[in-house]
């Protein structure tokens, strides 16, 4: 059994709970995260603090009240996100703003919080749940791609800057999982008067992505795996098997020809 003290961030529902759950029955202290407490008032899953990724005063409450009750923050999971779809020329730029924000500032703003815990302890984990789509210009996703790929690039740069203290940081890239973020998601409005006549289509393809999609646990035991890895490495995906075996054809073949596999795929 473990007694270590993980932080989800995003942890009232889809990813992140599941991995709350199955870590809290692995032994872990698990608190998770959520922007409105009074919502989960029943939630007994595990301990649940109010935290908005981004706004910085809940961030350091929320951390400062970890500290004080654990005496240590072991492991952050950075796991809070937003979806948002569209064509990128009609999508508002405060809503690609609020995405940023969310996605790629507000694991920043975590960081930023508990690196100087992890660091007076010598030791620290830090899982930053990106996606596959981070890894590939998905279309009318490009924005929700953008977000979770500079959040895989940063980290490369933050493992080379905290590895002498002792603190790991690494990505974990899922693919598609039955979740709720299409309820929480930005999603331009279909327009029969627009020149992009394909994105209520492929609006349609990605919420049944999302739908017929695995169970998030698969996730959960990936993140476990990681924990229980010494020295991990930068970059890891969970997801179905041509999700993953997508990042192989994107390394090896020609641009133009894997941007006709996406364009098939998506039918346009």
């Amino acid at each position: 059994m473990s007694n270590k003290v993980v932080l989800i961030t995003g942890g009232s529902s889809g990813i992140g709970k599941a991995t709350g759950i199955f870590l809290k029955q692995k032994g872990f202290i698990v608190y998770g995260t959520t922007r409105s407490l009074d919502k989960y008032s029943d939630f007994k899953d595990f301990s649940l603090l109010e935290l908005d990724v981004k706004k910085e005063e809940t961030i350091k409450k929320a951390i400062s009240d970890i500290i004080e009750k654990e005496g240590k923050l072991d492991i952050l999971i950075n796991n809070a996100g937003v979806g948002i779809t569209g064509p990128i020329e009609e999508t508002p730029i405060y809503e690609i703003e609020k995405a940023f924000d969310t996605n790629f500032n507000g694991p920043i703003r975590m960081l930023q919080a508990v690196l100087p815990e992890m660091r007076k302890q010598n030791s620290g984990l830090v899982i930053n749940i990106t996606s596959i789509a981070g890894y590939m210009g998905l279309p009318y996703r490009g924005i929700y791609s953008a977000t979770k790929g500079a959040l895989e690039l940063v980290t490369e740069a933050l493992r080379m800057e905290a590895k002498e203290f002792g603190v790991h940081i690494t990505n974990l890239a899922p693919g598609d999982f039955a979740t709720n973020i299409a309820a929480g998601r930005f999603h331009s409005p279909v327009d029969d008067n627009s020149p992009y006549k394909a994105y209520g289509r492929t609006l349609e393809l990605i919420n049944d992505d999302v739908s017929n999609a695995s169970n998030p646990i698969k996730v959960a035991e990936k993140v476990l795996k990681i924990i229980n890895t010494v020295n991990p490495k930068g970059h890891y995906k969970v997801g179905s098997f041509m999700q993953k075996f997508s990042l192989i054809l994107k390394r090896v073949l020609p641009d133009k020809v894997y941007e006709r596999l996406l364009l098939n795929h998506y039918k346009l």
